[in-house]
């Protein structure tokens, strides 16, 4: 061997041997001033505030850091092997630091002339995240490396797998893997399949880089390239691996995106626990429970979210969101669509997509996912005025069309839709307690926060008659009382300052006819002489007992047809007592909080409640309004076949709001829809036909296993015969049967008829 050669050999060992040397010596400087792992082994990580149902479903978080703490063995197998395959697949040999590993790395970085692999392993990543910062330096770089030998020596290896699955962030404000699958996938770890997990795997390279909301194109490569690494290690074979590559993965990201949706009452509970707890609320780790129930406000949401499609269908298409021109070309055509998409977020399961092609049989859309659907001919008709060539080119149909499309159930056929202007609420109680069992507050939290049940005063329509009957009912009149449904003029002394001529909805009177009548048909020019008759002070004072804000309810004629103003929450409870018998609730939400480790620091129990009205006058009422579904403006409630249901629809002036409020024995529901500005719905938008649809559905879930409970009479009523039209007495033997306050049945008293005293 050449002298040379021993020479420069001597020199590189003996410069190996220095480094080492050097290197040694910083490590036995630095190691003992390494930090304490009394934080990994006492593993308290940031937790964000979690509002659940009553049953224990999670419908909001509020936090920085969104994370959900999960055991090892909690994690599907092949998440954990999509893990090692991507980030160290070496965990379960080394000592905390991989030194095949680095050597590898070094090799392939030489070679490619440029860093292309990293050599940091899972012990590691978990000691940068917990004790480091992420700067590149060679000091960083040996602290890692010594604090990662330190937490091998203290720590096993599942324990630090388990910090790390917990740990690592994986972009959208998702830190852990589990707090990753409800983010992206709207699903439990435990319920990911391959494909997932291994889009979740590729993540803690560059959680930007190869996030799939922003970057689904670099995501997929980075999936396929998780997908081969475990094959390559055996941990999946070739039809594994094909199948997972090729299956499609639509996204259901939202910020928001929780087991049951309830964003409106979750924004309340976050707002009271603020003000009691501040701003520990938002990392200690705290849960609360609510009253809601998961069926009920997934059945509200359900419904609400029909209600607005139908809505819909009703008015007519609007035209598409937007217009791009997409190239002949796949790949540019599949560019330009991704970045049409991008910012295009799906509103209450109202999906954005561009129209790829369009003929008279369908219509091809592709949506962000990458998924293909194709909409028939149905689609084609209702979106028929604006596929004629007569269209404006910026709302015509076509090619590269941004539109929405949606479906009615989960199974159902994809249909055309539009982000919607009307709002929705639906809110309901039992009537028993008040507590709150569904909320739904407004179509879409993310684009309005407004919370239509708590927050929007509205005038209630006829939806308000039933209080005015009630306070008739007070005063002697009875459900067989004749009035006349004729002309009548209100002077303005009587209506705060307006001279009156009302009308009934459809502008047709059918003359003398009894109070519970009237009242299943809706009758305005009734309802008003019925008020004349209970006199305008008693009724407001008997209203107020119902809980309503009263300054927002003038006592003037206009009182009859609902004129003042109310919540769907206030209308809600004011109804319950009516349901439950005539005692007055108070709304409420809060079960319990509880500290992280389950601790209850808070329990609630129901508000008081108080008498309201008799017990008969609650009886009654009932009876009166379950005859609007039996026979009056309800009778699309006829389809859940029950005899226990009662209510009353309402349609304000001009069909601004359309309402519907009814109860049985267990649950009392007001179903709302307008716009937050207050315009018309557009003619034949009606509480029966608008909103009654929506308490249907909700109503028909929640009460699928309820037998029919129908009230007992009270005592001190008494049922008598009498003629349907005309209110008389008839003999046993004919005539219909009607209930009487036992004091003012026919022939307890003098009958009155308020028709001698009323114009």
């Amino acid at each position: 061997m050449p002298r040379w050669s021993l020479t420069l050999m001597a020199i590189l060992a003996s410069l190996v041997i220095s480094i080492t040397a050097v290197v040694a010596l910083a490590a036995a400087m630095i190691y003992p001033r390494l930090p304490s792992l009394e934080a990994l082994k006492d593993y308290r990580p940031k937790q964000p505030l979690r509002i659940l149902t009553e049953d224990g479903a999670l419908i909001g978080e509020f936090g920085e850091e969104r994370r959900a703490v999960v055991k090892i063995n909690e994690a599907p197998v092949f998440l954990r092997q999509a893990i090692l395959a991507a980030e160290d697949e070496r965990f379960y040999q080394h000592g905390g630091v991989d030194t095949l590993g680095i050597l590898r790395a070094a090799m392939a970085n030489v070679v490619s002339g440029r860093v292309k692999e990293g050599a940091s392993t899972i012990t590691m990543q978990v000691a940068r995240n917990f004790y480091l910062s992420a700067e590149k330096t060679a000091t960083r770089k040996l602290n890692e490396a010594l604090l990662a030998i330190k937490i091998e020596h203290t720590l096993s290896k599942d324990e630090i797998f388990e910090l790390y699955l917990n740990h690592i962030y994986l972009g959208q404000r998702a830190y852990g893997f589990a707090a990753a699958a409800q983010i992206y996938f709207g699903k439990p770890l435990a319920k990911i399949n391959l494909a997932e997990a291994a889009m979740l795997a590729g993540l803690p390279k560059a959680p930007s880089a190869y996030n799939p909301v922003v970057n689904p194109s670099r995501a997929k490569t980075r999936q396929l390239y998780v997908l081969g690494r475990m094959r390559s290690l055996g941990h999946i074979g070739e039809a594994e691996y094909r199948q997972a590559s090729e299956q499609r993965l639509p996204l259901k990201y939202s910020p928001l995106s929780y087991e049951v949706q309830a964003p409106h009452l979750a924004e309340l509970v976050r707002q009271r626990m603020f003000e009691k707890y501040g701003e520990s609320i938002y990392s200690s780790g705290m849960k609360v429970y609510t009253t809601l129930r998961r069926v009920d406000q997934q059945a509200a949401v359900s419904g609400a979210r029909l209600g607005i499609l139908e809505f819909h269908r009703r008015r007519g298409y609007v035209g598409p969101e937007g217009q791009i021109k997409l190239p002949d070309n796949a790949e540019l055509a599949d560019k330009a669509i991704e970045n049409a998409l991008l910012d295009r977020e799906e509103v209450n399961g109202l999906l954005p997509g561009v129209v790829l092609s369009l003929d008279k049989q369908r219509m091809r859309v592709r949506l962000r996912s990458g998924e293909d659907i194709d909409l028939g001919a149905s689609e084609l008709k209702f979106a028929e005025r604006f596929i004629s060539p007569k269209q404006a080119k910026d709302k015509r149909l076509g090619r590269g069309s941004i539109v929405r499309v949606a479906r009615a159930e989960p199974d159902a056929p994809w249909q055309l839709s539009y982000v919607p202007q009307v709002e929705v609420a639906l809110i309901a109680l039992d009537p028993a307690n008040g507590a709150i069992r569904a909320m739904v507050g407004g179509f879409d939290f993310k684009r309005s926060q407004f919370n239509h049940v708590t927050q929007a005063w509205r005038q209630a329509g006829s939806s308000f008659k039933p209080f005015i009957y009630s306070a008739a009912l007070e005063r002697g009149i009875t459900p067989a009382t004749v009035f006349d449904d004729a002309p009548i003029t209100v002077d303005p002394a009587e209506t705060g300052g307006v001279h009156w001529e009302p009308k009934n909805y459809d502008g047709t009177m059918e003359g003398p006819m009894t109070l519970r009548s009237a009242l299943a048909k809706s009758k305005n020019l009734v309802s008003i002489r019925v008020l004349q008759a209970a006199g305008v002070q008693h009724a407001h004072e008997h209203v107020a007992k119902f809980g309503f804000d009263m300054p927002r309810i003038p006592p003037y004629m206009t009182m009859a047809l609902g004129a003042g103003e109310v919540t769907p929450l206030t209308l809600a409870a004011a109804y319950a007592v009516f349901a439950n018998g005539g005692q007055r609730v108070t709304p409420w939400h809060l079960l319990k909080v509880t500290d992280k480790d389950g601790r209850v620091l808070e329990s609630f129990t129901p508000p008081p409640t108080s008498p309201a009205i008799d017990p008969r006058n609650a009886y009654l009422t009932t009876s009166l309004m379950q005859d609007v579904i039996r026979r009056g403006t309800a009778t699309g409630a006829l389809k859940l076949g029950r005899g226990d249901l009662a209510g009353k629809t309402g349609t304000t002036n001009e069909h601004r709001d359309a309402w519907f409020a009814g109860f049985q024995a267990t649950r009392v529901a007001v179903a709302w829809m307008g716009y937050a500005q207050p315009r018309s719905l557009g003619g034949g938008e009606t509480g029966g036909g608008t909103a009654l649809p929506i308490w249907v559905r909700y109503m028909g879930e929640v009460l699928k296993n309820t037998p029919e409970m129908p009230q007992a009479m009270p005592a001190g009523l008494v049922q008598q015969n009498v003629e349907a039209q005309s209110g008389a007495s008839t003999p046993e033997q004919g005539g219909v049967p009607e209930i009487f306050f036992e004091e003012y049945a026919p022939g307890a008293r003098p009958p009155a008829n308020p028709l001698d005293a009323l114009p």
